[in-house]
């Protein structure tokens, strides 16, 4: 829908998802999306050099968000609120906000 100002795919799956989610790391864009990792962290790589977004490291992982720095942060939201918004119900569900785990099991808690 928006490869064509954005550049490509990609970028609008990710920003979409983020938009959804508040942040994300490389490998769940990657499950959740069913892309390459190799063209999500190109695709985060790109939006981190434009100073949409911020990396975080927690661990050995990078978790992405959103730069609250960023000077038309509120504007490009709303845009991709209103574009988001247009998307079918059952795509939304399937892509941008999958029932994914956010905290680590407990320890000997069963299954």
């Amino acid at each position: 829908m928006l490869e064509g100002l954005f550049g490509n795919s990609v970028i609008e799956k990710v920003l979409f998802y983020l938009l959804a989610n508040q942040h994300g790391y490389a490998t769940e864009l990657k499950e959740a999306l069913g892309i390459s990792l190799n063209s999500v962290q190109i695709a985060l790589s790109r939006l981190e050099r434009g100073g949409i977004l911020v990396r975080q490291s927690l661990g050995k992982t990078k978790l992405y968000q959103f730069n609250p720095r960023y000077p038309f942060l509120d504007e490009l939201q709303a845009f991709l609120k209103k574009a988001y918004s247009s998307i079918p119900t059952d795509m939304r569900n399937r892509l941008y906000e999958p029932p994914i785990r956010k905290r680590p099991r407990r320890k000997g808690k069963p299954l």
